[in-house]
């Protein structure tokens, strides 16, 4: 096992910072405050920083000896819209919003491991430690992609980490190829004749019609998905009607499908397609199918094979070979490293966060990051840097 002495001395420090940015929560492209507040601390480290790509990314770079090799390090710094139920001494001050993902202890590690690289430059290269935007639903890599990340700061090759609970508290689980599944969500709007609830012939049952769809469509998968290949389509959102005695002229279906390869991707598409439009014609109703509103998809986070090694040769210096999961199970969640991934190559890892006992669940509103892992993220991402540029 490989933990820095003078990152275990910055633990205190570490977990302030992360306690900070849990307490002030700002969700996607609104995290204003969180982008100063990394900002700062990254120039008082004597780095180069760079904001505003991705409307409040932020990018420090930082160089040591002549040495061409580039690698990007990325933490997300996004909340959520959750109202925290923890009775915590750092509980989210901004109501409704919260960091039930572990985003605020991503910055925190990775601050910290820039920190201890802006004194301890024993490398031969560059580092770019980005720090992101809306990853929770709103893309904000591609976003910072677009906005010329990768054109001024051509990272060679690029690696990301999230934690995760019900991973022993400071285990990796760390496999090349697909890592965690596409997303992509729909909206169906389905249009009929509204009437009275008691004359259900002068118009054409929209709820009714929703009914059938909903179930036709939980067929997709388990009737066109191969059995050995693993994909899930899910309705989460049904809105219709404002009364007790009228059938709305109106109803909404919305949902998620995720799955590992771009051939189930589309096909998963094409037959939703198929069933709520025919189903919507048999019914005498119209169907707006819309896939991705706000272009929110993600492609499928894939890891390369030679990062990934490396990625798992590192995490098993950091916490010993037996710490080291090289079998996880992908995961069907969805995360937009992917983008990044397309562009570069590289590794997304995880780190475990420990029990989730008491609903310390992602996305649940009694999650907190896990602060006794702090310092072992920072020392993996010193411990990467210093193998990627050996000087």
């Amino acid at each position: 096992m490989s933990i820095y002495k003078e990152i275990e001395e910055m633990h205190a420090e570490m977990c302030s910072w992360r306690q900070h940015l849990h307490q002030f929560p700002e969700t996607a492209f609104d995290e204003f405050n969180t982008a100063k507040f990394i900002s700062e601390k990254l120039t008082s480290f004597g780095l180069d920083v760079h904001q505003g790509l991705g409307r409040t990314g932020v990018v420090a770079s930082l160089s040591c000896g002549k040495g061409s090799k580039k690698i990007a390090l990325r933490a997300d710094m996004d909340a959520l819209f959750i109202q925290e139920k923890n009775q915590l001494s750092y509980k989210s001050q901004n109501d409704g919003i919260m960091h039930a993902c572990g985003h605020d202890g991503h910055s925190a590690m990775l601050l910290g491991a820039a920190k201890y690289l802006a004194t301890h430059a024993d490398f031969d290269g560059t580092v770019y430690f980005v720090f992101q935007p809306a990853e929770e639903g709103r893309a904000g890599a591609r976003q910072m992609i677009d906005d010329g990340l990768f054109d001024l700061f051509p990272a060679d090759c690029v690696f990301g980490l999230h934690n995760f609970p019900d991973v022993p508290q400071g285990h990796f689980a760390i496999k090349s190829g697909a890592m965690m599944a596409s997303f992509d969500c729909f909206e169906i709007v389905l249009s009929g004749q509204a009437t009275h609830a008691a004359m259900p012939q002068k118009g054409n049952d929209v709820i009714v019609a929703a009914g059938h769809i909903i179930n036709a469509l939980q067929t997709v998968v388990s009737r066109n998905v191969a059995p050995a290949d693993s994909a899930v389509l899910s309705i989460t959102q049904v809105h219709a009607g404002n009364t007790w005695n009228a059938i709305p002229d109106t109803a909404v279906i919305r949902g998620t499908y995720r799955c590992f390869t771009e051939t189930n991707q589309q096909l998963i598409k094409d037959r939703l397609m198929q069933i709520t439009e025919s189903l919507a014609q048999g019914f005498a109703i119209t169907a707006e199918i819309n896939i991705n509103p706000e272009n929110a998809g993600y492609p499928v986070t894939r890891n390369s094979d030679a990062e990934t090694a490396l990625a798992i040769s590192v995490a098993q210096e950091v916490v010993g070979v037996d710490k080291v999961n090289m079998q996880p199970v992908p995961s069907m969640g969805s995360e937009d490293f992917s983008f990044m991934l397309e562009e570069k190559p590289g590794c997304y890892v995880w780190l475990g966060n420990g029990s989730s006992d008491g609903g310390c669940l992602l996305h649940n509103p009694h999650y907190d990051f896990n602060d006794q892992i702090l310092i072992v993220g920072a020392s993996y991402w010193v411990k990467l840097v210093e193998r990627v540029l050996h000087s």
